[in-house]
């Protein structure tokens, strides 16, 4: 390993929360897991590749350079992107075989074109706004829309219809009700008007499959989750999960430093006694975060130990007392178990303002990830 900082991704963790979702939402549902943004920082890659092995049905991107990166690695799997494209992003997505959400008309013609110059019919999901107010048409233009693309887009073919839920982590169920009910009416409406089908309806993100059984429809759509996380602590806790990820390092120097002895950029930390200090080579490059300077901590074989000074782009340091059997190359645990303590990206979250998504997100390209067997 020619740098010690690294992540181990817990395939079977991973896989274990799938097949938990999929025994709580039962058979007859699809599964389409969120793999956008390398996959929540944990390698879409490879976190795909052993979700087509097990079963499940889609993926989820961001980015058209998303599905390009799984389609160069051989996943087949079918991929929906979860918002529209620019019209210079749509040869690449249609040839790419992606599945694209579209809500305006200008830009449903424009793929139509797409498509028709690759001579490919390209797959659409109609995205219908309820409430999130990000993307979406409006619920009272859908079923227009939706008659455009049916009628006039001979290179699309509308096969699915999906909304999102922004607050079902909530402890109040009353918005995402109304939310799941308006867009149910919508769909509903659209197949009465076309004497159409959707072939996939599809709403429940985390919270709505942990709290919301009436968003299940046709699939499922977990992101967080997948990785090992409840969404908010109000989400109730209905199917078992396990963290996909630790973060670890080593230490690589030690030194015993004197009381009143100043550590790192700013002298933001001076010794109260004589100390023994560890450097450990990751900083807020890695996605160790500057805001863990003298506030953080790390374990070092099943022991805490305090951050002290301000966490560096490449390095960070922490006290070890007065004494210790620490030694150089031990390993140091930023986020996963040591011995019987554990460092969560629950509590990262909590001391740096933030969720977990955000935590695992920012963990860095250039920490390389080693994926256990599953």
């Amino acid at each position: 390993m020619l740098y010690q900082t690294h992540v181990r991704v817990h395939l079977n963790n991973i896989r274990s929360n799938i097949e938990n979702i999929r025994k709580a939402i039962g058979p007859e549902r699809k599964i389409l897991i969120a793999v956008k943004a390398d996959g929540y920082g944990h390698g879409a890659v490879e976190v795909s590749k052993m979700a087509e092995k097990i079963g499940v049905d889609w993926l989820g991107v961001a980015t058209v350079p998303e599905a390009i990166e799984l389609r160069l690695a051989g996943v087949n799997l079918p991929i929906l992107k979860f918002s529209p494209c620019f019209p210079e992003e749509m040869t690449e997505a249609v040839n790419h075989r992606l599945a694209i959400a579209v809500c305006e008309t200008n830009n449903v013609l424009l793929l139509n074109e797409a498509a028709r110059s690759c001579n490919r019919v390209t797959e659409v999901h109609l995205k219908i706004e309820t409430g999130m107010g990000r993307i979406g048409v409006p619920i009272d233009q859908a079923k227009e829309l939706a008659g455009r693309i049916i009628k006039d887009c001979p290179f699309l073919r509308l096969t699915g219809a999906m909304t999102h839920l922004p607050v079902s982590d909530e402890a109040s169920k009353t918005f995402t009700q109304r939310q799941i009910d308006r867009f149910k009416k919508a769909v509903k409406e659209i197949e009465q008007t076309h004497g159409f089908k959707f072939e996939l309806v599809h709403c429940a993100n985390s919270g709505g499959i942990l709290g919301h059984p009436e968003s299940w429809l046709d699939m499922v759509r977990p992101g967080i989750m997948l990785y090992g996380y409840y969404p908010s602590d109000e989400t109730p806790q209905t199917i078992v999960l396990a963290p996909g990820l630790s973060f670890k390092t080593r230490v690589s120097f030690i030194k015993k430093v004197s009381a009143g002895c100043s550590i790192g950029y700013g002298r933001t930390w001076v010794a109260p006694e004589d100390s023994y200090i560890a450097t450990f080579p990751a900083g807020y490059a890695d996605g160790f975060n500057r805001l863990f300077s003298n506030s953080g901590r790390v374990l070092i074989n099943g022991v805490s130990y305090p951050v002290v000074g301000r966490v560096c782009m490449d390095q960070s340091m922490c006290n070890l007392g007065s004494n210790t059997d620490v030694k150089v190359g031990d390993e140091v645990v930023l986020i996963g178990w040591s011995g019987n303590q554990n460092i969560s990206a629950y509590e990262w979250a909590e001391k740096l303002g933030t969720i977990t998504y955000e935590v695992t997100c920012q963990i860095s390209k250039r920490v390389r990830r080693f994926y256990d067997d599953y």
